[in-house]
C-alpha cells in the first residue's frame, strides 16, 4: 500500500477541529459584542432616562422660579400705582389715612403707608390690622430712620420710585421680620411736594404672591447676593435630592435673589428595571434572531421566486403582440406594455398617470372620455366580448384596434382597476379589404364576362334585323325613285257660263292635291333615307362594340371635331328637347382632324350628354344648359391634343360618389347598370387619351377627354 496515500487524510483531521474551534470562537464573539452592545444601551439608556429626569426636574423649577419673579414684580408695580393714587392735592390727612387702610387691608404684603411732605415729615400714616409691629415711632417722627431718608433721598434723585435694602424689624412676642421701604416722590408742577412710604414685609411678599402655587416639595426664600435667606416659605416635605434655582430681582436701590428648592427621591430605576430589561431585552433578541432568521430564508426564497416570476411575466410581455394597459378607479393610466408602447408610439413615461390619453384622436376624444366614465362607473361588457375603435400614433395615423376590457382584482380581492388588452387590426381591415376588392373584381369580371357574351349574342342577333330593316329601306328607296313621274291631268272643258267655272275648279283641286302627294313622297323618301342611314349606323356601332369585346384591332379614321359633333347633335337635341335642355356648342376653329374610330367616339359622347342632361332633370336646377366644348389641349414634347368637353349645370358631384364614378356597376340610378362611364373611360384610354371630371362654376361637372390630333408626319411614317 502506498505511503502517501495513508499520509494525506491527517493533515485534513488535524485540521478540521480548528476550523469548528474558529468558526465557533467567530461566532460566539459575535454574540458575546451583541450582548455587550446590549448591555451598553440598557445601562446609557437608563444614565440618559435619569438625566432626562433631573434636568425636566430643574427645568421646571427655573421656570416655576422665573414665573414667581414675573408674579412679584407685577404685584410690586400694581402696589405703586396704588401708592400714587392715595395723594391728591386736594387731600387732608384723615381722608388719606381711611384710604390708606382700606388699601392695606386689601394688600397684606404692605405693613405701612406713610405720608411726609418735601421735608420728610410724616403728615399721615396707616398701618396694617393683619400684624402687631413694634413700629420705633420716635426715630419715624424724628427723621432718623435711616432706611426711609436714604431711600427717599435716591427716589429724590432718581425722581421715581426707589427700594431700600432689608431690615430686620422686631413684631410681638419677641418675633420679627425682614422688612423693605419704598419710597414714591409726589410731584406738581415738575417740583417734589412730598413722598409716600410703603413698608413690605419679605415674608408677607411670599405668602401672598408665591404661596397658592408652590408645591409641597418646594422651597422658597428671599436672599441677599451672597446666599444670605431674608425670609423662607414652604418645604414641608424634604427628599434626598435636591434641586436650587434662583432668579434676580433687581429692583431700583436694591437687589434681591428669589431662590427656589425642590426635593426628590432617588430614582429606583437602577435596581430593578435594569435587571429585568436586560433580562427581557436578551429574551426578545433571542427570539427576534429565531425569527428574523427564519423570515430572511423565507423572504431569499419569496425574492428568488419573485424574481423567477418577474423574469418569467417580463419574457412573456416583452414576446407578446398584444398591448396591455390597466388604469386605476380614477381613470389614470397605471400600467402599459411595450407592446402598447410600440402600438401607439408614445413611451411609458409619456403614459402613465395620465387621464386623457394623447393616443385618442381629437375628433372622437369626448366620445372617448364618456366610455371611460361609462367604464369607470361600473357599464362594462364581458371581459369576452370586445369591441373595435380608433386610435392614433404619435405621427397622427390612425389605426383601428379590438378592445377587451376585465376588472383588474388584486391579492385581497379588491377592485382596483381595469385591465385592457389592444389587437391591432390594421393588417386584418388591410387584408379584409383587399379580399373584399378582389371578390368584387372577380366578380365584375364575371359580369363582364356574361356582358361580353351577351354582346357578342345581341350583335349577332341584331345583326339580321339590322340588314333586313336597310334593304327594305333601300327598296322603298328604289321604288319611290321608280315611281318618280308626275302624272298632270289638267282640266280643258270649254263652255261659258257655269259649265266653265265648274271644269276650271276640278282642275284646280287635282294641282292642289298633286302637289301634296309629291310632298309627301319627299318626306317619306327623306324619312327611308334616315331609316336606311340609322340602320347603317347600327350596324357599325354593334360591330365596333363586337370588335371591342373581341379586341380586334379597331379601324379609326381621321375625321375633324366638328364632324364628330355634327353627327351626334341630332341625337343629343331629340333628348334635349324631351327634358327641356338647351343645347349649345363651343368648337375652336382650326382644330386639327382627330385618329380615332367615330362610331365609339360618337357613342362616348352620346353617353356624357345624356349623364349630363340626366343630371340636370331636377326641380333644383333653375338653368338647363348643356355645352358641347372642343378645344385645342395642351401639347406634349411628341404629339398635339384636342379636347372634347360635356359642360352641364346639374348638382354636381359628391365626394364619395366621386370616388367609385369609373368603377364597373358602380351606379347611382335605379336603372342604370353602371358601365357607361367605365366603358366610356376604357374606349378614350385605348385611344390613348385620359376622360377626367371637374366641379364647374357656379354649379354642375365637366367631363372632358382628350384624343391624339392628327399630323401629316403620322401618315408618312
Amino acid at each position: 500500500m502506498n505511503p502517501l496515500h495513508l499520509s494525506t487524510p491527517a493533515p485534513a483531521e488535524g485540521r478540521w477541529p480548528w476550523r469548528r474551534w474558529r468558526t465557533a470562537w467567530r461566532r460566539w464573539s459575535l454574540w458575546s459584542l451583541l450582548v455587550a452592545l446590549v448591555a451598553s444601551m440598557l445601562i446609557t439608556m437608563v444614565w440618559l432616562a435619569g438625566r432626562y429626569e433631573a434636568s425636566q426636574v430643574q427645568d421646571k423649577l427655573e421656570r416655576d422660579t422665573a414665573n414667581a419673579v414675573a408674579d412679584i414684580r407685577a404685584a410690586l408695580n400694581r402696589n405703586l400705582q396704588d401708592l400714587q393714587a392715595l395723594n391728591a392735592p386736594d387731600n387732608d390727612p384723615a381722608e388719606w389715612k381711611t384710604r390708606a387702610a382700606e388699601l392695606l387691608q386689601v394688600r397684606r404684603e404692605l405693613m405701612r403707608i406713610e405720608w411726609r411732605d418735601a421735608g420728610l415729615q410724616i403728615r399721615s400714616h396707616a398701618e396694617t390690622p393683619y400684624r402687631n409691629v413694634q413700629w420705633e415711632d420716635q426715630l419715624r417722627t424724628q427723621n432718623t430712620h435711616p432706611e426711609a431718608v436714604l431711600t427717599c433721598t435716591h427716589a429724590r434723585r432718581l425722581n421715581g420710585p426707589a427700594y431700600s435694602p432689608s431690615y430686620f424689624q422686631l413684631l410681638a412676642e419677641g418675633l420679627g421680620t425682614e422688612m423693605m421701604e419704598v419710597c414714591l416722590p409726589l410731584t406738581q408742577s415738575g417740583h417734589i411736594i412730598g413722598f409716600v412710604i410703603g413698608t413690605y414685609s419679605l415674608q408677607s411678599l411670599l405668602i401672598t404672591q408665591v404661596s397658592k402655587n408652590l408645591p409641597r416639595t418646594q422651597e422658597v426664600s428671599f436672599t441677599e447676593p451672597d446666599g444670605t435667606r431674608l425670609a423662607l416659605l414652604g418645604a414641608s416635605w424634604r427628599g434626598t435630592r435636591m434641586f436650587t434655582a434662583q432668579q434676580l430681582l433687581d429692583l431700583p436701590g436694591s437687589t434681591l435673589v428669589l431662590r427656589m428648592d425642590s426635593w426628590h427621591r432617588a430614582p429606583s430605576v437602577f435596581p430593578n428595571v435594569l435587571t429585568a430589561l436586560v433580562t427581557l431585552m436578551s429574551i426578545a433578541l433571542v427570539s427576534v434572531v429565531a425569527v428574523l432568521v427564519r423570515d430572511n430564508r423565507r423572504r431569499l426564497r419569496a425574492e428568488r421566486d419573485l424574481g423567477d416570476a418577474l423574469a418569467f411575466r417580463k419574457a412573456m410581455e416583452d414576446s407578446l403582440v398584444t398591448g396591455l394597459r390597466a388604469r386605476d378607479l380614477q381613470g389614470r393610466i397605471s400600467y402599459v406594455n411595450p407592446a402598447f408602447c410600440s402600438m401607439v408610439g408614445f413611451t411609458a413615461e409619456e403614459l402613465l398617470g395620465l387621464s386623457i390619453a394623447p393616443y385618442w384622436p381629437p375628433e372622437r376624444a369626448e366620445i372617448y372620455a364618456r366610455r371611460r366614465d361609462s367604464r369607470l362607473s361600473g357599464n362594462a361588457p364581458p371581459p369576452r366580448e370586445g369591441h373595435e375603435s380608433i386610435f392614433m400614433r404619435k405621427d397622427g395615423t390612425r389605426f383601428p384596434v379590438l378592445i377587451f376590457e376585465a376588472p383588474l382584482i388584486n391579492a385581497q380581492g379588491q377592485h382596483t382597476g381595469w385591465m385592457s388588452a389592444f389587437i391591432d387590426i390594421s393588417e386584418q381591415k388591410r387584408m379584409e379589404e383587399i379580399s373584399r376588392a378582389s371578390q368584387e373584381r372577380l366578380q365584375a369580371t364575371a359580369r363582364l364576362a356574361t356582358v361580353g357574351e351577351m354582346a357578342s349574342l345581341l350583335s349577332h342577333e341584331l345583326t339580321q334585323p339590322l340588314v333586313a330593316i336597310s334593304s327594305y329601306a333601300t327598296g322603298s328607296l328604289n321604288m319611290l325613285g321608280s315611281d318618280d313621274g308626275t302624272g298632270t291631268g289638267t282640266g280643258t272643258g270649254t263652255g261659258t257660263g257655269a259649265g266653265a267655272g265648274a271644269g276650271a275648279g276640278a282642275g284646280s283641286a287635282i294641282s292642289d292635291h298633286e302637289a301634296r302627294l309629291r310632298q309627301q313622297l319627299q318626306d317619306l323618301r327623306m324619312a327611308m333615307e334616315r331609316i336606311s342611314f340609322q340602320a347603317d349606323r347600327a350596324g357599325r356601332v354593334i360591330k365596333s362594340v363586337r370588335d371591342f369585346v373581341r379586341r380586334r384591332d379597331q379601324s379609326r379614321e381621321v375625321i375633324g371635331a366638328a364632324e364628330l359633333i355634327d353627327a351626334v347633335l341630332p341625337l343629343i337635341s331629340l333628348q334635349a328637347r324631351n327634358l327641356g335642355v338647351r343645347v349649345t356648342t363651343d368648337i375652336e376653329p382650326g382644330l386639327p382632324p382627330v385618329l380615332c374610330d367615330p362610331t365609339m367616339i360618337e357613342q362616348v359622347l352620346l353617353n356624357l350628354a345624356r349623364n349630363g342632361m340626366q343630371a340636370m332633370d331636377s326641380p333644383e336646377t333653375m338653368e338647363r344648359e348643356l355645352q358641347l366644348r372642343v378645344r385645342r389641349a395642351a401639347a406634349s414634347t411628341r404629339r398635339s391634343w384636342v379636347e372634347f368637353a360635356v359642360i352641364d349645370c346639374g348638382t354636381g358631384i359628391p365626394q364619395h360618389v366621386a370616388e367609385q364614378l369609373f368603377t364597373p356597376f358602380f351606379t347611382t340610378r335605379n336603372e342604370g347598370m353602371g358601365l357607361g362611364l367605365s366603358l366610356c373611360r376604357t374606349v378614350v384610354e385605348q385611344h390613348g387619351g385620359h376622360l377626367q371630371h371637374s366641379p364647374h362654376s357656379p354649379r354642375g361637372t365637366v367631363f372632358a377627354f382628350t384624343l391624339p390630333a392628327h399630323s401629316p408626319a403620322q401618315v408618312q411614317a
